[in-house]
């Protein structure tokens, strides 16, 4: 259990967050949200230990372990299963199941555990930096946006990870659906106060809601009190028979509290911009193939449409060709067999990372913009740069001072400015905020044209596609159907496979004699301490019961005999009681499962080997 007691932190003139109080409990799994800036990274350094913060502290338990996803790259093994097994403890230093296990849930295949660690590309890098922490088994995993390198495979992997794990977790991620379905409880940063509520997102945002919309009612009430009183005191302060009255509502002013209007939370927003196209259909593929020179073929004789109102997402494991597909089908790559025909009215916004490196670094962002445009105005360029955030001075801000995520606003606000009737997209929430991710997909939902987009994100499969591409199988394909129709009939085959890549079987029966051994007596290691636990937990329940049911009787006596000045003390300590025994079920309910969980894992592994 880990006690955050009043902490504050601010940079310089900016505060970010201050008076922040809360417990992490046993088992709870948090998500933290707020908007870019708001101080969601440095909260998790305080926890972490690396920031101090202004004011306050964070209290950890002694002997409390706390693991997180380092983005630091830095490999010291021959091979990926060597690295990997870097992060057992001691005792587990030949339980090299384990490290399979995680590396093949996020997406690491059998041929991959003996190369090289720095042969990967960063995201697998990052992908190895999460299977070694994933495997030190901390008390708290805090996790910083780990969906961004992975597919969606592995993101559903991980997602079942986390909700098994048995200790705490917390969690920073734009994909809201992945949160919601990890999480117990959300701690949100907003207007420099940070709060937990039991639940998903949904609940904090509607609590925020209701709580700004109280606010702002109450201020409006307040305004309107002030000017009647102010109004009064004006009209009859210099009148003797009403001067008292005057001085009355005068102090009056002084005492009430002053309620400043809320600031407008800064959000992206996006408005694309729909061109008419008199077909339906706007584009076709007919059983193109791609296959780089002296490398193999990534997908070949896939045939599909696109008419003009179609959503279709393509999906797939990473390094299959999805970005591939999409930049064939831009003109960016060149398929080598097969035909694509666009409507002659087609008119295409193309959002992908080798665009956003084709920005030019002495522009601009206002110029950037005019280019994709020339026939807007300034003041509609200026428009568009504010929709994402570039507001007034900031749009003459030179491209090659901008971050990676800023630049990608720079080329959503070039899409914004053009007339579209088919977006092509490759990871646009890459780098948004909850909320922005939420406005792109609300933007979507009402745009008129054709979709094709590739992304991780559920959610936005979920909301958006009316079609699929899977890469799947060696292959690609197309999917007369959306998601939930594609999880249902087909599903990924990697989830159908995923308990027989959990360990490898031993050949031999000395091997199997052995390994049964070896997991015996971890089994006992691991189970014991958990029974011993649950058992205290009970006597500790019992004894609390007990006092509980004498402070009830001590309360009904009061009440029967009117002693009123004892009522208030003994329903205060009934209730603190109340809330200990509370308390103590849901850490014994935690326990349970954490038990029930391993014996259950201990049992299959056991049947393995059989």
């Amino acid at each position: 259990m880990i006690q955050v007691n009043n902490i504050k932190k601010e940079f310089g003139e900016q505060l970010l967050f201050e008076e922040v109080s809360m417990i992490i409990n046993p088992r709870e799994r948090l998500g933290l949200v707020g908007r870019n800036g708001s101080g969601k990274s440095t909260f998790f350094k305080i926890v972490l230990g690396e920031l101090t913060p202004d004011g306050g502290e964070v209290v950890i338990p002694k002997g409390y372990k706390i693991g997180s996803l380092s983005q630091h790259i830095r490999f010291t093994e021959k091979t990926v299963l060597e690295e990997c097994m870097q992060g057992l403890s001691i005792e587990e230093q030949f339980d090299q199941y384990k490290a399979e296990k995680i590396l093949f849930g996020l997406g690491f295949g059998d041929d991959d555990l003996s190369r090289d660690p720095w042969s990967f590309s960063g995201g697998y890098q990052v992908r190895l930096n999460l299977a070694k922490t994933l495997l030190q088994a901390p008390n708290l995993l805090l996790l910083d946006e780990p969906t961004n390198y992975l597919d969606i495979v592995s993101l559903r992997w991980l997602q079942r990870f986390l909700k098994n794990f048995p200790g705490e977790v917390l969690l920073i991620t734009h994909d809201r659906h992945f949160m919601d379905a990890v999480t117990t409880h959300t701690i949100g940063i907003s207007r420099q106060r940070v709060r937990k509520i039991k639940g998903g997102t949904h609940n904090y945002y509607q609590q925020i809601q209701l709580e700004e919309e109280l606010y702002e009612q109450t201020r409006v009430n307040q305004d309107k009190k002030r000017k009647e009183l102010e109004g009064f005191v004006e009209r009859f302060k210099a009148k003797a028979s009403k001067a008292a009255q005057a001085q009355s509502r005068m102090k009056q002013l002084e005492k009430m509290e002053v309620y400043d209007k809320l600031s407008e939370e800064r959000r992206l927003q996006f408005q694309f911009r729909y061109k008419e196209c008199p077909g339906k259909r706007i584009m076709e593929a007919r059983n193109i193939s791609f296959a780089y020179p002296q490398g193999s073929e990534l997908f070949s004789d896939l045939s599909f449409t696109i008419d003009r109102k179609d959503r279709v997402a393509i999906i797939g494991k990473n390094g299959k060709g999805k970005s591939t597909l999409l930049n064939t089908m831009a003109g960016l790559l060149k398929h080598t067999e097969g035909e694509l025909q666009f409507h002659p009215q087609y008119s295409l916004g193309h959002f992908g990372q080798t665009n956003v490196e084709r920005l030019s670094g002495e522009m601009t962002i206002e110029e950037e913009i005019f280019s994709s445009n020339e026939s807007l105005s300034r003041s509609e360029v200026r428009g568009l740069a504010g929709l994402m955030m570039f507001e007034g001075d900031l749009a003459r801000k030179k491209i090659k001072v901008l971050s990676g995520g800023e630049k990608s606003r720079v080329l959503l606000a070039k899409i914004l400015s053009q007339q579209t009737n088919l977006l092509f997209l490759d990871e646009p929430t890459n780098h948004l905020d909850m909320d922005s991710v939420e406005s792109l997909i609300q933007a979507l939902e009402k745009y008129q044209g054709a979709l094709l987009i590739v992304t991780h994100n559920e959610e936005m499969i979920k909301r958006l596609a009316t079609k699929l591409i899977v890469f799947h199988r060696s292959g690609a394909e197309c999917f007369q159907g959306n998601y939930e129709d594609f999880l249902e009939k087909i599903g990924w085959e990697s989830e159908k496979d995923e308990a027989a890549v959990v360990m490898k079987k031993p050949k031999s029966a000395a091997e199997k004699k052995r390994l049964r051994g070896e997991l015996v007596l971890e089994r006992a290691r691991e189970i014991k301490p958990l029974q011993e636990k649950m058992e205290k937990l009970e006597e500790i329940i019992v004894k609390f019961e007990e006092i509980l049911s004498k402070k009830q009787i001590e309360l009904n006596l009061a009440a029967e005999k009117q002693q009123n000045h004892l009522i208030p003390e003994l329903s205060k300590s009934y209730g603190e009681f109340s809330s200990k025994v509370d308390e103590l079920f849901n850490e014994l309910s935690s326990v349970s499962e954490t038990l029930t969980n391993k014996e259950q894992d201990y049992e299959a592994r056991l049947k393995e080997l059989e």
